[in-house]
């Protein structure tokens, strides 16, 4: 694979952090493994007054940091895609210096020969994105007239529906919906893309996947760690604008989605748009029982002592900012009328973590002995997003012996098995997608507004309403207990995965 358009590539926020971390890294690996075009170019711009030569050091800094390149080889390469490396510094909210930035794409252009064709990456913090769209709009770059212009904004878009549109509407106004692309990493994921490869690619699995067959499907994304020096940020974002709104109603989607007419764009993004249109809206009562939200407390985990969310540097005393929710939703269509979805998302739970777990309904007629104490005595289908990427298939066998004692086995694959294929970081997938045009694992505009018009009433009642509580957990612990009275039926419960795919079922890293 080769990306064969020639093309210059402009990051805003080239000094920051997300530049240095993923995107020159993601960059790097692309370079190494040939697939950019013949004729490009990477122009980074930022507020800090460096020098290209000086910004290039940084470049092979990061790379060196964030990547495997410790061999002199590698070093050398490094130099050299350095060499690709241009930096302007540059005041992105004074609209008078955005003349600049066109003179020096302009040369960039001749010198490179890229044809006109532009990306611009933005990778600041979400207040510039209207200030540098209005920049680029009124310097005319936002369109050529024999090339391509594309621009890719960075989560989080917006913090409520109002502002999602609003935002929305601005970027509309100065570029068309098909040069938008709204990057989520985790749909860069190969696991995530796998999941509709496991649905769409197999018979066994497609006639299954509905009402008829499915009690119930349980998502979970959990980090081991607490909000770090984060605290400024995440109080006024928390988990269910973090982690729900973007990442696992995506993933809700992916599951849910009737199959497309073909791998395309549109026809992906259309029926994962259908699926969050379908979500049954919260009421005012169901969000008392349906979603449940929690806040992490100290606690000492393998020794360690681990400070109160309200202890973090940069939080708010009093803050009734959730680090942890669950919620119970259904999805009001033909396909899973009345099956329940679950979700949680936490910091500071056991084991790092994000997975698809499908619980079949059990056979209508128990001809066999099961342990009666054994909690999710059901066939289940484990997707494993990270770590250990890879998928579980759990299911009833006979115990030797005299009689018919039934249990769980496990049948799994892992993605490591397949050590001959190089597998890409989200980043380089996401990049390289969007050099190509290929929009396919990218969050359009009508899908980012209905995962907000979901979480919206939730956020607002919680405003409103101080009563409504908001739990304690132990660092290191599963969230909420209360959080477990979501599930319906008898010995359900969630599941407790480890970073291990098959070492399932157990607290193993408590």
């Amino acid at each position: 694979m080769k990306v064969k358009e020639d093309q210059l590539l402009v990051i805003f926020g080239a000094s920051g952090d997300l530049t240095s971390r993923k995107l020159m890294p993601a960059l790097f690996e692309i370079y190494r493994q040939h697939v950019l075009p013949s004729h490009f170019a990477i122009l980074g711009v930022g507020r800090k007054p460096y020098t290209t030569e000086k910004f290039r050091e940084k470049v092979v800094t990061a790379i060196t940091r964030h990547t495997s390149t410790h061999e002199n080889s590698d070093q050398h390469l490094a130099a050299a895609f350095a060499g690709l490396v241009h930096y302007l510094p540059l005041n992105t909210e004074n609209p008078e210096e955005y003349h600049v930035l066109a003179e020096k794409i302009q040369w960039l252009e001749d010198s490179y020969q890229t044809g006109g064709n532009c990306l611009f990456y933005l990778a600041t913090p979400p207040g510039l994105y209207e200030v540098i769209a209005n920049g680029l709009r009124n310097n005319e770059l936002q369109h050529h007239p024999k090339a391509w212009r594309r621009i890719i904004i960075e989560k989080p878009f917006g913090i409520s529906l109002k502002s999602a549109k609003a935002l929305n509407n601005h970027l509309l106004n100065c570029f068309n919906e098909d040069q938008v692309y709204r990057i989520d990493h985790y749909l860069g994921k190969e696991t995530v893309q796998n999941v509709m490869v496991t649905r769409f690619s197999n018979g066994i699995f497609e006639p299954l996947w509905n009402r008829n067959y499915i009690h119930h499907v349980e998502i979970t994304s959990a980090e081991n760690m607490g909000v770090e020096d984060r605290g400024g940020y995440y109080d006024k974002a928390g988990a269910l604008r973090d982690m729900v709104q973007n990442h696992l109603l995506q993933l809700v989607s992916l599951v849910a989605m009737e199959p497309p007419t073909q791998i395309s764009a549109d026809a992906i993004r259309n029926e994962t748009l259908k699926v969050l249109q379908s979500i049954r809206p919260f009421t005012g009562e169901e969000i008392t029982s349906h979603v449940i939200r929690g806040q992490y407390t100290a606690s000492t985990v393998r020794g360690v002592h681990c400070n109160a969310y309200r202890d973090e540097p940069g939080v708010n005393r009093d803050s009734r900012t959730e680090t942890y929710v669950a919620l119970k939703l259904y999805i009001d269509n033909w396909r899973w009328g009345g099956v329940p979805f679950y979700i949680r998302t936490g910091k500071y739970l056991p084991a790092k973590v994000t997975e698809v777990v499908v619980h079949f309904k059990p056979t209508p007629h128990r001809l066999f002995c099961f342990n009666e104490n054994v909690q999710n005595a059901d066939n289940q289908l484990v997707i494993r997003i990270q770590p250990d990427e890879g998928i579980l298939l759990k299911f009833g066998m006979k115990v030797p012996g005299a009689g018919f004692q039934v249990q769980d086995v496990n049948m799994d694959f892992h993605y490591a098995d397949l050590a001959q294929k190089n597998i890409p970081e989200a980043y380089q997938r996401l990049l390289v997608d969007c050099m190509q045009g290929d929009a396919t694992l990218f969050t359009r505009g009508d899908s980012i507004l209905q995962a907000w018009k979901i979480v919206d009433p939730i956020l607002n009642e919680w405003e409103k309403n101080p009563d409504i509580p908001i739990y304690g957990y132990p660092a290191g612990t599963w969230g909420p207990i209360q959080a477990d009275n979501l599930i319906d039926g008898p010995n359900m419960t969630w599941r407790f995965p480890c970073k291990n795919l098959s070492d399932d079922g157990k607290y193993c890293e408590l």
